[in-house]
């Protein structure tokens, strides 16, 4: 095999690369090393073992969506951050398909307590806090924005909507619409 200069970036993005391709679980160290042209014994001087390739897709993944986040909400508030936090996962999800899935599973170990875990999170509350919502509410707003978008997604993704002719954006925007109108009397039905 070729020699090829490797750094755990490389590795990752790589991985990321193949979830893309083939779906999350297709991450396998001999299919990773098939991929960088190099032996599997080779990546493990980069990193430490399959978990640990996962959860680095699993932050490359978050990083790149708080980026997407972040450039879409910019200016926003409400209704409007809520549909663009929105559309901005759902373009990831189509752009970056592999990447995506990884975030729909059990994080990987240290992943939720990582920089790039808080971002996500940071931005979503930082969409949600236009509503006004008490803080002890904020993590059940930010559970159930993340439930809707994240299901709509999923189901789009899997063509769950596809046997019917209904448009299937005037769908998603009802659905912001239908978060948005909760989120705005969340206080009220307190």
């Amino acid at each position: 095999m070729t020699r090829r200069t490797l750094t755990p970036a490389i590795v990752i993005e790589a991985a990321a690369q193949l979830a893309d391709r083939d779906g999350f679980d297709a991450i396998a160290v001999s299919a990773l090393a098939e991929k960088l042209g190099v032996r599997s014994a080779s990546l493990y001087g980069h990193v430490r073992d399959r978990q640990a390739i996962l959860a680095g897709v699993q932050k490359l993944a978050m990083t790149e969506l708080a980026d997407t986040i972040g450039a879409a909400i910019a200016g926003r508030s409400r209704a409007d951050a809520l549909f663009a936090m929105g559309e901005a996962q759902r373009r990831y999800a189509r752009e970056r398909p592999g990447c995506w899935e990884s975030l729909q599973r059990r994080a990987e170990t240290g992943v939720p307590q990582s920089e790039e875990s808080s971002r996500v999170a940071t931005l979503a509350l930082a969409v949600l806090r236009g509503y006004r919502l008490a803080d002890e509410d904020a993590v059940h707003a930010v559970r159930v924005a993340g439930a809707a978008i994240g299901g709509f997604i999923g189901l789009e993704r899997t063509g769950a909507f596809d046997h019917r002719d209904h448009d299937v954006d005037e769908s998603w925007r009802r659905t912001i619409d239908m978060l948005d109108g909760a989120f705005a009397s969340w206080g009220a039905a307190a």
